[in-house]
């Protein structure tokens, strides 16, 4: 996938973040919208898996220790959903080592837990 697509898709996956968040508002356990988010993708026909695993290799060898990612969206983009008062920087950091760990170039880290979901929507970019 191109940057430029990259960058579509993440202008859809906002789309479906702000209509999640319209519809059931702050408030809600993480996996509520996760499951929500699951729906909207499912709706617009968009790819996606949630709890998808990440096996952490050191050196190209793999660790045996896993990690799950919230949601991946065709197979490129990671998205990383809180529902907490602040994000905090170690959830930053979190998502970067998911996306070194998968081998992907962008992901986002949205927190629903904001009267405006622009206010908890961050893109964070590895390698892009």
């Amino acid at each position: 996938m191109t940057n430029e697509q990259l960058n579509e898709l993440g202008g859809i996956i906002l789309y479906c973040c702000i209509t999640v968040h319209k519809t059931l508002g702050p408030g809600l356990l993480e996996s509520a919208y996760v499951l929500a988010l699951m729906k909207e993708f499912e709706i617009r026909k968009i790819k996606a898996k949630s709890q998808q695993p990440i096996e952490m290799s050191y050196k190209g060898v793999l660790l045996g220790k896993v990690y799950i990612i919230d949601i991946l969206v065709e197979d490129e983009i990671i998205l990383e959903l809180k529902a907490v008062d602040k994000i905090e920087p170690i959830f930053k950091a979190q998502l970067i080592t998911y996306l070194k760990l998968a081998d992907k170039k962008l992901g986002y880290l949205i927190n629903f837990n904001v009267p405006l979901l622009k206010d908890g929507f961050k893109r964070i970019v590895y390698n892009f």
